[in-house]
């Protein structure tokens, strides 16, 4: 029968895991693939090679502790990638808190495995913070001394530990993998030298990650500095007192957030633009016609979650058009700028570059591009101070907060002369490149622990060297 996969296995097979699983998913041909190879080298389990595996399972807890807008940072499941941490942190916690989830803490060296969810099986070595919690979702693996955590975290990003991970989890309502398994996964022996290579590999890239951030906040302190924030302090007055003709007659708003002091000094600070301003609907174009997917044809669908802090897209799901979401409406060419329409992810905006034209983007975006701002610009200017705080002010409505098209069309969007513009396009093409980069080197990484297994480590250094990063 077409299509068919079937696996002829013992029962002492079975029965050899931790918790006898007979379910077609956990024998696989990629699985059982990737575990002969693992076995025919030498190996050892996390738990041989750690000196404890644990998160803190604190349910009980959950009501005592105090999440607080700035602390102690407190590191979610969505906060570990692939073999780096995200520090663009959402959660902190007080002290108090901390102490009470002391076996939360995590520690220089650390291994961290994500349990559960849609980030189930991320892998990466915590190395920043000296005092920080994580959730119930996130093990923590303690090796021993003189072990290299680089080339744990790498091996189990990679295919064939991926594959371990993806046979052992749960996959019954929320998926999940047990302590006892992340203990049982296998880890291949790798020379000095070799993990060496990985380690620096992975430096390097956190190194290039961290460039990045600083070249996108290079540009956004030119474009701060030209519309004369850094000086610049919103009236925090809670009260504006407005007529009945000021207010709803030409809004048709009644609700008090609106009408905040501050929103009216942030759009008086653009309007008052020395070079001019003007609104998005005569100074961008605006993609708002939806685009229907041919079923049987694939593309790359953008959504929010795949958007980065510096306005990078991270990635995107490859899917034929029969598959995806029916948000997935709207096409995009490379320059264009899209700007999350939903309150609380109004900072979600990215170029489009190169590597995504026409792919598609949800509606839960707007799409613009201008002949009188370059990308760049109107990327950095979405994602500034005062453009958000106009687009939070813009948002209306009740389960779903989000700016409808006319509020969007009529935010104003300053003229920043020409100069200014090609710093700010520099600043962020090379922070896009350098994030490129640092993507690269750890797939890089990734692909040579694979090779190193498939073939030999001499091999994989050889592809290491074939790259110029």
């Amino acid at each position: 029968m077409e299509g068919l996969e079937a696996v002829v296995i013992n029962y002492s097979v079975c029965s050899s895991i931790i918790d006898f699983r007979i379910d077609a998913n956990t024998f696989k041909k990629e699985y059982i693939k990737s575990d002969r190879l693992i076995n025919s080298k030498p190996n050892h389990t996390v738990e041989e090679l750690s000196t404890s595996v644990q998160n803190f399972g604190a349910y009980s807890l959950c009501n005592l502790i105090n999440f607080t807008d700035s602390g102690i940072p407190f590191l979610m499941t969505q906060n570990i990638r692939h073999n780096y941490i995200d520090w663009n942190i959402d959660k902190y916690v007080d002290d108090e808190s901390h102490a009470l989830l002391y076996k939360s803490h995590c520690k220089k060296g650390q291994v961290l495995v994500t349990m559960a969810g849609e980030y189930l099986g991320r892998v990466a070595v915590y190395d920043r913070y000296k005092v920080c919690s994580s959730n119930q979702a996130i093990a923590k693996v303690t090796l021993k001394p003189n072990l290299n955590p680089y080339i744990v975290s790498t091996f189990l990003n990679s295919k064939h530990g991926q594959n371990q991970i993806n046979r052992f989890k749960t996959i019954t309502g929320q998926p999940n993998i047990n302590m006892s398994l992340i203990k049982s996964l296998k880890i291949p022996v790798f020379s000095d030298s070799f993990e060496i290579h990985i380690e620096n590999l992975i430096s390097e890239s956190e190194r290039k990650r961290n460039a990045t951030a600083q070249q996108y906040q290079t540009a956004e302190y030119i474009l701060l500095e030209a519309i004369g924030l850094n000086n610049f302090e919103p009236n925090t007055d809670s009260v504006n007192i407005k007529s009945y003709k000021d207010s709803f007659l030409k809004t048709g708003r009644l609700d008090a957030e609106y009408y905040q002091k501050k929103y009216d000094d942030y759009i008086n600070l653009i309007c008052s633009y020395p070079n001019g301003c003007d609104t998005i609907q005569r100074s961008c174009v605006q993609k708002d016609s939806n685009f229907k997917p041919e079923d049987n044809e694939e593309y790359n669908y953008i959504e929010l979650s795949d958007i980065g802090k510096s306005g990078e897209i991270k990635g995107c799901t490859t899917a034929q058009g029969i598959e995806l979401p029916t948000r997935a409406r709207r096409k995009v060419k490379t320059g264009d700028v899209i700007i999350s329409s939903i309150e609380g992810s109004l900072d979600s905006c990215a170029v489009i570059t190169e590597e995504y034209n026409n792919a598609l983007c949800s509606t839960g975006f707007y799409i613009i591009n201008s002949k009188k701002i370059n990308s760049e610009t109107l990327l950095v200017l979405f994602k500034s101070e005062p453009m958000q705080n106009i687009l939070k002010k813009s948002c209306s409505g009740t389960i779903l907060t989000a700016i409808n098209k006319t509020e969007f069309q009529d935010i104003p969007v300053p003229f920043i002369e020409d100069a200014i513009q090609q710093k700010i396009k520099e600043n962020v093409s090379e922070s896009f490149l350098l994030q490129k980069q640092s993507e690269l080197l750890l797939e890089t990484a990734k692909r040579a622990v694979e090779i190193a297994i498939e073939e030999n480590e001499n091999e994989a250094l050889k592809y290491i060297e074939s790259l110029e990063i």
